[in-house]
């Protein structure tokens, strides 16, 4: 079966995070994606390193396999009617410029709307294109702070902290990739294409989640917490006598149990400690018995035990240890490919698992401009109606 996305070219003329992410997944489906780059350079993760491998930037190859690269300069006359031949023929454009800029290039939504009504114009910027910080830049270590998940992420009496990787961008990249879906959907429909609009503010401000929920309906400031949770308890990480475990008791039957295999069924009826909600009311008397407990034996001892009872629990893993789990192995969680100066290379593999059409890996990471001979291929090829695109199933 053919792959679900084979009958759709994207242009990608986003580079570092939350673009490219977004046009990887729909490369996995199976779309061709024509990452356009800049000559002097390309998308700015290349150089992001160290680390390097066979002089690629390990941030690069992370975020753009399944791509064909060529360089083209839209800024030249050349450049630009070079670019709009291609519109011409796309079923999706993605850009993560600063609003404003690609309209005053003469290459906005209006504009490729108009000379091919069908396109899908996504936009991906740091406020959206409109409000009153619309023309502010925006990264992720920004996004995260304004959208408050800095404020209630790290310890209880430390500083505000970001979470260790790019959430933001991750997030705006995937709300990118279901928003294209969603309206090629419409457009399998209607025939129509439509202009998206992503940001990486409300991106990050949606992890936010039930704590957003708590706040926007009583009021009541947020708070961090470190390890622990501010609606349940306990579901958090405690310290073993040799190391760390993470244990989630997300019911009262869990931690009845939890009670049960600490010896302490007393305080299963402790009035205290009886509910959720007093629970929560007495997070520091409990937690404080629970630490002293489970300082008494290592990790691998209470994993072992913990899991035999059904309880949610885990260590606290390394990168490295991560993607040694034999789960992750299992699953092919792990995507492995050559690459022509890296040699074999391994990547992240995508999460989602559909069983007829499953994401592949069709192309290794593009070097700069490799694939320019792609270009006038794609502009000989008559524009007809009907007409079957060019597609990484019959070029690569």
């Amino acid at each position: 079966m053919n792959a679900v996305l084979s009958d759709v070219l994207v242009l990608d003329l986003s580079r570092v995070l939350a673009g490219p992410y977004c046009t990887m997944m729909l490369g996995d489906l199976g779309a061709t994606v024509i990452k356009i780059e800049r000559p002097d350079g390309g998308d700015d993760t290349r150089g992001f390193g160290p680390p390097y491998v066979g002089g690629e930037s390990t941030y690069y190859l992370g975020l753009n396999r399944n791509k064909y690269s060529i360089t083209l300069d839209f800024n030249t006359p050349e450049g630009k009617e070079q670019l709009l031949k291609l519109a011409r023929k796309a079923t999706v454009l993605v850009e993560n410029f600063r609003p404003g800029t690609l309209v005053r290039k003469g290459l906005g939504y209006e504009e490729l709307h108009a000379l091919n009504p069908g396109l899908i114009y996504c936009s991906i910027s740091g406020f959206g294109q409109t409000g009153p910080k619309a023309a502010d830049p925006g990264y992720d270590f920004i996004a995260q702070a304004m959208s408050g998940l800095m404020s209630v992420t790290g310890d209880v009496d430390g500083p505000p902290l970001p979470v260790g990787t790019p959430v933001s961008d991750v997030t705006a990249g995937m709300y990118a990739f279901m928003s294209i879906l969603a309206a090629l959907r419409v457009r399998d429909q209607t025939g129509e294409g439509q202009q998206i609009d992503i940001s990486l503010f409300e991106a990050a401000t949606s992890l936010l989640a039930n704590v957003a929920s708590a706040y926007l309906m009583t009021g009541q400031e947020a708070h961090r917490y470190g390890n622990g949770h501010a609606s349940i308890v306990p579901y958090q990480t405690f310290r073993t006598r040799n190391g760390n475990v993470a244990i989630a008791c997300g019911n009262d039957h869990l931690y009845d149990t939890l009670c049960h295999v600490l010896g302490r069924d007393d305080l299963i009826n402790d009035a205290r400690f009886a509910t959720n909600a007093e629970r929560t009311q007495h997070r520091d008397e409990l937690v404080a018995i629970l630490q002293g407990l489970i300082l008494e034996r290592t990790t691998d001892e209470w994993l072992t035990i913990l899991h035999k009872a059904g309880i949610p629990s885990g260590p606290i893993n390394r990168v490295s240890e991560a993607f040694q789990d034999a789960q992750h192995q299992a699953r092919h969680f792990i995507w492995e490919s050559t690459h022509p100066t890296a040699g074999t290379i391994h990547l992240l593999g995508s999460p989602m698992h559909l069983s007829a059409t499953p994401p592949r890996l069709y192309k290794t990471p593009p070097l700069l401009g490799e694939d320019n001979a792609l270009l006038q291929q794609l502009q000989e090829t008559p524009d007809e109606e009907g007409e079957e695109p060019v597609n990484q199933y019959t070029n690569v």
